[in-house]
């Protein structure tokens, strides 16, 4: 069996200050460094972050031109890569990151397996070629990017388990009814 550990958009925008910043995202990224400093337990680690595109509405994911966003659809522009918005936080060490996965490039996309690695493959695809039967979910936001990448997970037959310390969700509400659809789906949790 192989476990992975998925690192899921611990960006600047999506922590304290940033442009759709997420309450204890900064306490997200610190403590996931601390997992990453004292666990030998993963086989593979993967990072993934949103990386639109600085023209446009990508897809319709951004509102542009003077429209409000709504914050179910449509959003402020965020994570635009080449920004500092895009980096990931500084607190999260990616010294151990073994795989990056951008995702959002000039469409809307919640889940890191709708995104691509830096040499342009799919996450569903790295996984596979290294036996990954097991993974472990941290990161932003437990009830929009966390929820969508859990699910595609366990759409493959990938054990998933969210490390539900190592989350942080955009509102309460939302992302207790995503543990829930997530528990109802086969995801366990730590």
């Amino acid at each position: 069996m192989t476990r992975a550990l998925l690192i899921v958009d611990v960006q600047n925008d999506f922590t304290e200050g940033g442009a759709l910043g997420v309450p204890g995202g900064n306490a997200v990224a610190e403590r996931i460094s601390e997992l990453l400093g004292t666990s030998d337990g993963y086989d593979l680690v993967i990072a993934s972050r949103d990386w639109h595109e600085p023209e446009g509405d990508n897809g319709g994911h951004f509102a542009v031109d003077g429209a409000e966003p709504d914050f179910e659809t449509t959003w402020p522009p965020h994570c635009v890569r080449g920004t500092e918005g895009a980096d990931y936080h500084p607190a999260l060490d990616i010294d151990r990151v073994d795989v990056h996965v951008r995702k959002g490039m000039g469409e809307p996309a919640y889940s890191a397996f709708e995104g691509r690695t830096t040499d342009g493959r799919v996450l569903a695809e790295v996984l596979a070629e290294r036996g990954v039967d097991r993974l472990d979910l941290a990161g932003i936001a437990t009830d929009y990017c966390v929820r969508a990448s859990a699910l595609d997970a366990l759409g493959l037959g990938i054990r998933v388990r969210v490390l539900t310390d190592l989350v942080a969700g955009v509102a309460p509400e939302s992302s207790v009814a995503a543990l829930k659809e997530l528990a109802a789906s086969g995801a366990e949790f730590a």
